[in-house]
């Protein structure tokens, strides 16, 4: 199978079987339509992931679930005549077509589309495909099509207020009617409608949707104007009403900061000094003021509040090693160099590296017992864990070390390229690995529980065994469900910080480096409000309750080192102005920077209630794409509930990457980096 059947399948089995999705048409066609050809180019290998993606006129492809849960409840049986209101892509009709079909019984699609621009690409896309029945009319949807009528099932892609008269009218006696109503454009529920009378009708609510609104004769009147953004020089009182505006607000609230090289930058961060765990966030992961600042703030309270580690989104073994470099520790291999592996620039970067030569000196200067430690709690490094794992039992039990090579020689193939092993997995439909490492995990742990006695090489080989256990899920899970590989990689970081902070013990406090997708809480964004994922942030809340502080970090404008694709070279990329619906751009119009806003409850209410109202926040990471930037990089949030604080820049640069250090360089004074 190419990658499109296998992302196809992936999403019947996981987004539409795994969420309730039965009938054995639906799934049938909408595993075999291809979504990617409806959609643009450039946003092709997103085609199945669980969203809406954007489309020509401003509209949207609704996310397959949607589209098979609307499906699944028209209930269309082989030779159904179907109305479609809102062909868009068309990718809709061409499903519902297919489903309407069944060997010589064909059904037919009539399709209504009031954009002559979709209507003319969503003809081109059906044609290229062969799909002969369906037809595409440019006319107001809200009329129906009376001269096709009587229809078996009617679906519409657009929120009304009510069902249009002619709908009703056009309905088969039996026939189902399935489309989103409610009072604000904004959002709506899903009914379905089966006229059981000439004036009778039965109905059932799906559910909470958000769809484009339904325009015509029998919908909403007119185009929504949309104000791109509020006027820069908008009076403090917001105009008659005196209300005041958000970028005012946040100006009222904002704590004015100066560069994060200034003595006196992290001083204002005191308030937070007093929680167990502190998460310092990052709009991306290549931006210079990100990283200088949470080394500003780290460095205070490690230095004058008594903080004990510094955990962060890099995987174990390469943090281990940066640990006994800053400690002063012996190394327990002593060839091996941190960060080899893309994006070695997340770490392998000049303000990285100054803030690791702090940790050194600070910790030069003080007995063993209070040094500061680092720690990395990503799964990624599935080779490295097990080199760590096999180190630690050569040295210390051999005999248990022959046994642990024997449950790894499962994984030995695909050290190399694990991703290619979770494939593997997956079409085989087991775990092939799965109990050969969570039994050399269980091992090490129950060993860890025997031996009371603080040993750190046994803490790394048990949080490395963990590793392998949680990468060897997550590979697997890779190519099942976006979400659980996401939830999976997540909960392993919480996992390994709440261990590393036990550890340590019930005094011991943690400064957290991560990106705001990972701290900031899901659960007040649509990772959690529609893709049913957590997060280390929230994980962190449930666990720790007020005695954890989420603290995001946000920038308007500049440059910032990534990639446009995986493994690819690390370029310095232009960062396009942060969108008129965005909080970005409320922050940018407020004028302060840098600034802290706190955003805790009792702080600066009338700030909070205005930020409720949910917008786009951008997200980038070690990949940006320019071009599709609100679907690559945009997602709903409502900032007061995802951070306790947030930081801004208005205008950053790009990190100073550093070339990757020669094998057979050991210098004292440039290791770990090399340079």
């Amino acid at each position: 199978m190419d990658r499109f059947a296998i992302a196809r399948n992936r999403m019947v089995e996981r987004q539409l079987k795994g969420r309730g999705i039965s009938q054995a048409r639906v799934l049938e066609c909408m595993g075999k339509v291809p979504r990617h050809a409806f959609v643009d180019a450039a946003l092709a290998e997103f085609a199945y992931d669980d969203n809406p993606l954007p489309i020509a006129a401003n509209q949207t492809i609704s996310q397959p679930y949607i589209v098979a849960l609307m499906l699944q409840a028209a209930d269309l049986q082989p030779g159904d005549r179907v109305l479609d209101i809102g062909t868009g892509s068309g990718y809709a009709a061409a499903v519902a077509a297919c489903i309407a079909s069944q060997g010589n019984v064909q059904g037919e699609v009539q399709s209504v589309e009031r954009q002559a621009e979709l209507v003319d690409a969503a003809r081109a896309s059906l044609a290229a495909l062969g799909v002969a029945n369906v037809t595409v009319h440019h006319a107001d949807g809200t009329a129906g099509l009376p001269g096709h009528a009587p229809f078996d099932a009617i679906l519409a892609a657009a929120g009304g207020p009510y069902v249009p008269p002619a709908w009703r009218e056009q309905l088969k006696i039996g026939g189902r009617l399935v489309m989103p109503v409610g009072d604000a454009r904004e959002s709506q529920r899903l009914v379905r409608f089966v006229r059981v009378g000439d004036e009778a009708f039965e109905q059932e609510d799906l559910g909470s949707v958000m769809f484009v609104p339904l325009i015509g004769a029998a919908g909403w009147q007119d185009e929504p104007v949309i104000d791109p953004a509020p006027a820069a020089a908008e009076s403090s009182n917001g105009g008659p009403s005196g209300k005041r505006s958000l970028p005012d607000l946040i100006r009222a609230a904002a704590v004015r900061l100066p560069a994060p090289s200034a003595p006196d930058f992290a001083q204002a961060f005191d308030g937070f000094a007093n929680k167990r765990v502190v998460l310092l966030g990052e709009a991306s992961h290549g931006t210079a003021e990100f990283y200088e600042a949470r080394a500003a703030i780290t460095r205070r309270l490690i230095e004058e509040h008594g903080f004990r580690f510094v955990a962060v989104e890099a995987d174990w073994p390469d943090a281990a090693i940066i640990d006994e470099h800053v400690r002063h520790r012996r190394r327990a291999r002593p060839d091996a160099r941190p960060f080899k592996r893309f994006p070695r620039w997340m770490w392998r970067n000049a303000e990285f590296a100054a803030f690791v030569a702090w940790m050194g000196r600070h910790n030069g200067a003080l007995p063993a017992e209070r040094r500061a430690a680092f720690y990395g709690l990503d799964l990624y490094s599935l080779s490295e864990s097990i080199e760590s794992v096999l180190a630690y039992l050569d040295a210390h039990e051999p005999g248990a070390a022959r046994i642990a090579r024997e449950r790894y020689g499962c994984l030995t193939p695909w050290q190399k390229n694990p991703a290619v092993y979770g494939r593997a997995a997956w079409q085989a439909g087991a775990g092939k690995c799965e109990e050969a490492v969570v039994a050399q995990l269980r091992d090490l742990l129950n060993k860890r529980l025997a031996s009371p006695a603080s040993d750190p090489g046994l803490l790394d080989a048990t949080h490395n065994a963990r590793l392998v256990a949680s990468a060897e899920r997550y590979y697997r899970a890779m190519y099942s469900s976006s979400a659980e590989s996401w939830n999976l990689r997540d909960t392993h970081m919480f996992e390994t910080l709440a261990s590393v902070l036990d550890a340590w013990g019930t005094d011991a406090r943690a400064v957290v480096w991560a990106h705001n997708s990972h701290l900031g809480d899901a659960s007040a964004t649509e990772m959690g409000r529609m893709r049913d994922e957590l997060n280390v942030g929230q994980l962190c809340r449930e666990r720790f309750g007020d005695d954890a502080a989420l603290i995001g970090f946000g920038t308007h404008a500049g440059t910032v080192a990534a990639a446009y694709d995986w493994d690819e070279p690390m370029q310095v990329m232009t960062v396009r102005p942060s969108r008129a619906d965005s909080y970005e751009q409320q922050f940018h119009l407020a004028g302060v920077s840098p600034c802290l806003v706190d955003l805790r409850p009792g702080v600066n209410d009338a700030l909070r209630e205005a930020l409720r109202e949910e917008r786009l926040e951008r997200f980038i990471g070690v990949i940006y794409r320019p071009e599709t930037e609100l679907h690559s990089h945009y997602a709903q949030a409502e900032l007061p509930a995802q951070f306790d604080a947030f930081v801004w820049f208005d205008t950053t640069r790009a990190v100073k990457a550093m070339p990757a250090s020669p094998e057979t360089h050991d210098a004292p004074e440039t290791f770990p980096f090399g340079v």
